[in-house]
């Protein structure tokens, strides 16, 4: 049962993030199989835990767990301390309060995953009659990474925005472009630039207090003071904080406690005229489950995108990049990669490092020729990473219901519509090896909650209609051979 449990967290971990596994899964425990009855039975450390994840995951465990234990239909039920609850019925107050008078073992708060790691943050009774309690390090700012400068950063025509409006907050931070929030796609120097702003201020401010942070750390930081009643502590932590550089604020979406605490914490940096950086992969006008309070206070400052940068950009980036990790670039070489990588600026260094480290195991010099034919192989291994599957599937789908894509992606809920939007999802999902979460960015910034109901809805669906079947089938032998 362990390995099939292990199996399952390496799922879970690609569908639903690291930070969910770390957070959620790892305190659970799979006690039982029941094979006869179809009947998981998981273990929680705690209510809490346990509601978390029955609102949250309760279809994505039934759905991985039906095929990795091969069968068709899964019940999930849990044990909390002792206390059997199924995941279907609730239990009588009566049954809580008889359980509570005659328990006899001691409650235990849940330690994530995470603070397991180091067993100097522990503080554990040897009688083990209290409650687990963990000790918090001091206030200290996560690090910064100490290359990424503004000396280190290529500027062109597609971030040149970015850059100079960067520039002028690390000249008076906190009084001119507050907030600042820097949007762009993956991979085009966003987290660069926030870490550039966060080295120079402390240049600068030698007594400033800098704090980079990325928002699913944010995220998994407040629901553990949550958890150890230390609200007040997180959010005196940072108030405390004279530069916040915030990361990937779009993951905000739908987590309304989060919005919450940041909301107000976000008005006393505001009031306190602190400086506060985000980031995002999209305008704050198309980040969905936003709250619209929260959503127009990133728009108080100024909005700066960074774009794709142009082919002399890519060159000049390849050429730093090149210096910086002591690799020997002819141009023409240069020229070949930049060309040869469109998506982002990540991939390029990639790139630039694989032909690199070919070169030197290999003892030879970087030639056009070798450049070539090692992107080449990269090439054929790609494309499900770089989207050219899901847009292929997409296109066919679209063009065999004749409905635009663009709707597609859209939040119309209109019949037809949605109909197509959940097939997509379904071949998208089989076809590819591409995650819920990933599908689910791709169509529109869905939740993979969502990508998952519209695939249990039209696996249902062929269940019941032969014919809608047979459609789908000849759908897929279309987009394979196309």
């Amino acid at each position: 049962m362990q390995l099939i449990w292990e199996e399952f967290l390496k799922i879970i971990k690609e569908e639903a993030g690291s930070q969910v596994v770390e957070t959620w899964f790892k305190a659970v425990i799979f006690k039982e199989w029941d094979a006869p009855n179809k009947t998981v039975l998981l273990k929680a450390p705690n209510q809490f835990v346990k509601r978390w994840i029955q609102q949250h995951y309760i279809d994505l465990i039934k759905t991985h767990l039906k095929r990795l234990l091969n069968t068709d239909l899964v019940n999930v039920t849990f044990v909390c301390n002792d206390l059997v609850l199924n995941n279907n019925k609730s239990i009588e107050p009566e049954t809580i309060q008889r359980y509570e008078l005659n328990k006899t073992r001691p409650t235990r708060n849940i330690i994530p995953a995470s603070l397991l790691q180091n067993n100097n943050s522990l503080i554990i009774r040897k009688n083990n009659s209290y409650p687990i309690k963990y000790k918090t390090k001091k206030n200290k700012p996560v690090s910064l990474n100490e290359s990424y400068t503004f000396d280190s950063f290529i500027v062109g025509p597609n971030n040149s925005l970015a850059h100079a409006a960067a520039w002028a907050i690390c000249q008076n931070p906190g009084k001119v472009y507050n907030p600042l929030l820097i949007y762009g796609g993956t991979g085009l120097g966003k987290t660069h630039l926030m870490h550039a702003i966060g080295n120079e201020v402390k240049k600068n401010y030698r007594n400033c207090l800098v704090s980079y942070q990325s928002t699913d750390r944010f995220t998994t930081e407040f629901i553990n003071s949550i958890r150890f009643d230390k609200t007040h502590q997180f959010r005196e932590k940072y108030t405390k904080i004279d530069l916040l550089l915030l990361d990937d604020i779009q993951f905000l979406t739908n987590k309304e406690q989060t919005q919450e605490m940041f909301f107000h914490i976000f008005n006393i940096f505001y009031e306190q005229k602190k400086q506060i950086i985000l980031s995002s992969d999209t305008f704050p006008n198309e980040i969905a489950g936003l709250q619209s309070r929260l959503r127009s206070r990133l728009e108080w400052g100024l909005v700066a995108d960074i774009q794709t940068p142009d082919l002399e950009t890519k060159m000049a980036i390849l050429e730093k990049k090149a210096e910086i990790h002591a690799i020997k670039l002819t141009q023409d070489v240069a020229q070949f990669i930049a060309s040869r990588i469109t998506s982002n600026i990540r991939e390029l260094e990639g790139a630039l490092i694989r032909v690199g480290a070919f070169a030197t195991l290999t003892n030879q010099h970087i030639t056009l020729g070798m450049a070539q034919k090692i992107l080449l192989y990269l090439d054929e291994n790609k494309t499900e990473k770089d989207g050219v599957m899901l847009d292929k599937i997409l296109k066919i789908v679209a063009k065999t219901y004749k409905t635009p894509i663009n709707e597609i992606k859209s939040k119309k809920r209109s019949k037809d519509i949605a109909a197509v939007r959940q097939i997509s999802f379904y071949m998208m999902k089989k076809l590819s090896r591409s995650s819920l979460q990933t599908i689910g960015e791709y169509i529109g910034r869905r939740d993979h909650s969502t990508v998952l109901h519209a695939i249990n809805k039209v696996e249902k669906m062929i269940a019941e209609d032969h014919y809608l079947g047979q459609k789908l089938k000849d759908l897929e032998q279309r987009i394979l051979t196309s």
